[in-house]
């Protein structure tokens, strides 16, 4: 059956978690994603573990599945070459190279357009490719930092936070699958290719949505509410007779159908209380009385009883209640796929349902340098060429 993708080329010159987790998905659609690495210089996660399978990243694993992986030395005039064949056949490249590193290797924008008009090329970096930080090297920690993030994450009284995972990594990610994907559509009018352009810090500081538009609106500095919502209350985790829960009321209607729950019907009647500003205007008297009632009974109680009165609520899983959800089974959110060096693995499934094209994984996570042979045969090298470049360490 034919992918979303099908028939679109991707070259992965990117590393780490932000360009392999957009060529990830772009592969999961159905695109052929070529991974280049140097024979020496792999991609780093390669070496994150633990955890690891016989010493095989899991970090790696997580996002470099359905990608094809060969081995080039991009400081030799043969490796750039290669390279350039490469760029000739493909319809996507994204690199991660600090800003000014394509155009030092003969590989700028206005070199590859020249090459192949219809190229579109993805720069993911952490500040872009214009401004006074543009030559600075970009991680995610100094993303969420920066990008005022961590300012609004964390306990009112405690220390900022950055999120438990690569959240700039991961969401510039998605950013650059969005503009390429929106580049390969109007190719299809154009018949040009385009540059896209997506960093770290202009991720971060979009995800402040509406804390942001709010304070441009209004110069009042947003402050950190811990597990609690800066506009809805109740919206927060509660404690119950054993574990805790989150109650996620997002209207007056929910908190009426609550408070009757809860045998609090009196505050629903309160004008203190009534409307979702009054809440929040009241909520440190408020919130202590929700608590109280909701010591009351177990967290699937209360779960259960929530759930059957449309009141948005569910537990804080640690993974190994994740992955006994049902509602997780049901989604197929974990997959298998057998590994040539470590057999089985288990990778999540992708979040993407669509009916015509689904999505499947139909490569594992690829060793370092697997398809080189295989990608130059390809490109129409003859094999004695390819043992040359072997000998020579150019691939």
């Amino acid at each position: 059956m034919a992918k979303a993708l099908s028939g679109i080329k991707v070259l992965d010159l990117s590393r780490v978690v932000a360009g392999p987790t957009c060529t990830s998905m772009l592969g999961d659609l159905g695109a052929d994603i070529i991974k280049v690495e140097g024979p020496e210089l792999i991609d780093e996660t390669r070496t994150w573990f633990p955890p690891d399978v016989e010493e095989i990243s899991l970090y790696f694993m997580a996002v470099n599945r359905n990608k094809r992986a060969i081995t080039v030395d991009l400081k030799t005039e043969k490796g750039i070459q290669i390279i350039k064949k490469l760029l000739k056949e493909v319809d996507v490249v994204v690199e991660n190279f600090k800003t000014g590193t394509m155009e030092r290797l003969g590989l700028g924008y206005e070199e590859l357009k020249a090459l192949n008009p219809k190229l579109i090329h993805c720069s993911i970096t952490g500040f872009g490719q214009t401004g006074p930080y543009k030559h600075l090297p970009g991680y995610d920690f100094i993303a969420q930092g920066m990008s005022g993030f961590m300012s609004v994450n964390g306990a009112p009284d405690g220390e900022p936070v950055k999120s438990g995972n690569a959240m700039a990594d991961l969401f510039t990610g998605l950013h650059a699958i969005i503009s390429i994907l929106a580049a390969l559509q109007a190719r299809t009018h154009t018949g040009r290719g385009q540059h896209c352009d997506i960093s770290l810090l202009d991720t971060m500081v979009a995800t402040m949505l509406n804390l942001g538009t709010g304070y441009l609106n209004t110069g009042n500095v947003p402050k950190r509410y811990g597990n609690q919502h800066p506009s809805l209350v109740p919206y927060q985790n509660f404690k119950t007779k054993d574990y805790e829960i989150i109650i996620a009321v997002g209207n007056d209607r929910q908190f009426q159908r609550l408070c009757s729950l809860l045998k609090l019907e009196e505050l629903s009647r309160d004008v203190r209380y009534s409307t979702a500003s009054a809440r929040n205007i009241n909520r440190e008297a408020l919130i202590p009385q929700i608590q109280e009632a909701l010591l009351t009974k177990t967290a699937d109680e209360w779960i259960t009883s929530c759930q059957e009165n449309n009141i948005p609520c569910g537990p804080i899983n640690t993974l190994d209640r994740v992955f006994e959800d049902k509602q997780v089974l049901e989604r197929q959110m974990i997959q298998e796929v057998e590994h040539p060096q470590v057999g089985m693995v288990k990778l999540l499934g992708s979040p993407i349902k669509l009916s015509d094209t689904p999505v499947t994984i139909e490569r594992h996570p690829p060793l370092h340098g697997e398809h080189t042979e295989e990608v130059l045969l390809e490109l129409g090298y003859e094999r004695q060429e390819i043992e040359s470049f072997m000998q020579e360490k150019v691939i």
